[in-house]
């Protein structure tokens, strides 16, 4: 297993795990139990939960959702720089898998409704990790904490399962990847990769990786699948720190070197 130095970063702290998927082999681990916030890391349970609905006939992807000027938030996204005022649930969540879309996100979930992403994640078995709340700055008094959190043992796990589809078909699993394998951040961990960031759901140079990502101003989190031909690796990787303090130069680094360990291991 890598011996990987994620706690040489003093204020800084990290959920990392990587392993096989098929034989369970570690490549590095890191207080993989410890739950941290990882800003929108939490929206693939929201995708997840939309797919469900669907497959269990209470949502349609073709149906269109029409946005609201109260769930605008803008900075994440292009929905918020589009004229087109409605898109198909398909399209909405095909924005939040490339571009973490923060509008998007919000009207996704008045369609799907937080309760019933929670109840995702509790029939998945996953007790320290989820998508608290809609995108909304500032957040009032009375308003959860954080967006979402999780750790990076379970999160992993969630991407090996979808990996592996264990949830549904494989053509339905297919496109939760579809929608994560355009996601347009590869800065953090799968950077080490140097793929096209706007076209890389393929093989290049013999590895494959979709992921999610997530950040703010105190937040660093990637997880996701890094495949060859002949293995295939889960990961996730989360790394917070106090407000106040710009650490991301100090962290990048880190989550470049976690994915040059899963490259060694590929």
């Amino acid at each position: 297993m890598s011996e990987l130095k994620f706690d040489g970063l003093p204020g800084v702290r990290f959920s990392a795990l990587a392993f096989d998927v098929d034989s369970g082999e570690r490549v590095f681990a890191h207080n993989e139990n410890d739950e941290l916030d990882t800003a929108s890391m939490g929206k693939v349970f929201l995708l997840h939960t939309a797919l469900q609905m669907y497959k269990d006939g209470t949502l349609d992807l073709e149906e269109r959702l029409h946005r609201r000027p109260s769930e605008r938030v803008d900075e994440s996204g292009i929905w918020y720089l589009m004229e087109q005022d409605d898109l198909s649930i398909f399209d909405v969540a095909l924005l939040i898998g490339a571009f973490s879309d923060n509008f998007a996100t919000n009207v996704l979930i008045r369609r799907v409704g937080l309760e019933n992403v929670a109840d995702q994640v509790e029939k998945l078995g996953y007790r320290n990790s989820g998508l608290h709340d809609f995108l909304r700055w500032p957040r009032p008094a009375k308003a959860p904490r954080t967006l979402s959190t999780g750790t990076a043992a379970e999160i992993s796990d969630f991407m090996s399962r979808h990996a592996k589809d264990e949830f549904w078909d494989e053509s339905t699993n297919e496109v939760f990847r579809r929608w994560l394998g355009a996601g347009a951040d590869t800065s953090m961990v799968a950077s080490a990769f140097d793929l096209d960031p706007l076209a890389h759901y393929n093989y290049q140079r013999d590895v494959w990786v979709w992921n999610k990502t997530g950040t703010n101003g105190t937040i660093r989190a990637d997880a996701g699948i890094v495949m060859t031909p002949q293995r295939r690796v889960a990961y996730a990787v989360f790394a917070n720190w106090e407000s106040g303090t710009d650490r991301v130069v100090d962290v990048m680094p880190v989550m470049r070197a976690a994915g040059d360990a899963i490259h060694r291991f590929l």
